[in-house]
């Protein structure tokens, strides 16, 4: 037995049946915070696009049956031929006229090499401005979301909740699948205060907010 085997064995021994419950140290725990959204839909809606604009992403807002139109107009003005696409990306909103790619075989050398990625996300917060994606085939794999220096991702307007305790209830049910959450393009800054973008994630992030469901 190691040390550190000792060490913990040491403690479980005597933590015994008098350890804490967590469970219930964690449900007596004050919650004086706003755990729900008090605002309309539209306005929710309206809070969710003026923090994305306060991080420097571009909002295009569309109907259902325009994503499609409005995918082509976003990769047009960023002079993108050819994109990445999650795997079941819904099909009857994909472009005509662009080379759109697999996203789930690129090997890493090309999801760096490429031009951008096209995903759905899971759910958004409006308060903080977040994307979420549990990573589920509509959005794509970890990677394909962090590695490519452009992503143009499409949100509904119902994926979008108020406040974050909302949204870590809807995660929730999302069960083990890792999660990822985008508050604006990726951005870091140094002990200095220089800001760079790119280091975690794509620097470039455009939004298409969908009346709607997914």
């Amino acid at each position: 037995m190691s040390a550190r085997e000792e060490i913990l064995e040491q403690i479980s021994r005597g933590l015994g049946e008098r350890g804490p419950n967590r469970a219930s140290e964690y449900a007596s725990i004050p919650r004086e915070y706003k755990v729900r959204g008090t605002s309309d839909p539209a306005a929710r809606v309206e809070l969710f696009l003026d923090r994305l604009h306060d991080y420097g992403a571009t909002v295009y807002r569309c109907t259902n049956a325009e994503i499609a139109a409005t995918i082509t107009r976003a990769l047009s003005l960023r002079n993108k031929q050819a994109i990445l696409v999650a795997p079941a990306f819904p099909r009857r909103n994909l472009p005509a006229g662009f080379t759109l790619l697999d996203g789930a075989s690129a090997s890493y050398s090309e999801l760096d090499q490429s031009a951008g990625v096209l995903t759905t996300c899971a759910i958004a917060i409006a308060v903080t401005g977040t994307i979420v994606l549990r990573h589920s085939a509509e959005e794509g794999r970890r990677a394909l979301t962090l590695i490519p220096d452009y992503h143009l991702c499409v949100v509904y307007e119902n994926q979008v909740v108020e406040t974050v305790p909302e949204g870590i209830r809807a995660m929730s049910h999302f069960g083990t699948a890792p999660l990822t959450t985008i508050s604006g393009p990726s951005a870091t800054a140094d002990i200095e205060m220089t800001r760079v973008k790119g280091v975690h994630g794509p620097r470039t992030l455009d939004v298409i907010l969908a009346a709607g469901s997914l």
